[in-house]
């Protein structure tokens, strides 16, 4: 059971990491398209309030971008620990299956 909880938290981070990059890809595509196509800005005071909108979107598009690295670390050595504790538990159990010691 310990093990499948390990696998989970793996799995789940990798999953997670995955699902926000493809999320982040596929609205700055819609967005991009939106802008270039000139469906947001075609018509009178709602283009202000749309052009805004772009400009705070492309802000925090930056704001997250020089995050990324250091989420990316974070979740690169939470992975690292991960491994080791997997390798030390896997010695482990090989050496008391047959008898020696570690």
């Amino acid at each position: 059971m310990l093990k499948s909880k390990k696998g989970q938290i793996v799995s789940g981070l990798i999953g997670g990491i995955a699902g926000l990059v493809i999320l982040v890809i596929v609205s700055l595509l819609i967005v991009d398209t939106l802008n270039g196509a000139g469906l947001l800005t075609s018509g009178g005071a709602s283009a202000n309030a749309v052009t805004g909108m772009i400009a705070n979107y492309t802000v925090g598009i930056n704001n997250v971008s020089t995050k990324l690295p250091t989420i990316l670390l974070v979740a690169a050595v939470v992975l690292l620990f991960g491994a080791i504790v997997f390798l030390v538990q896997r010695a482990r159990q090989t050496t008391q299956s047959t008898g020696g010691t570690l």
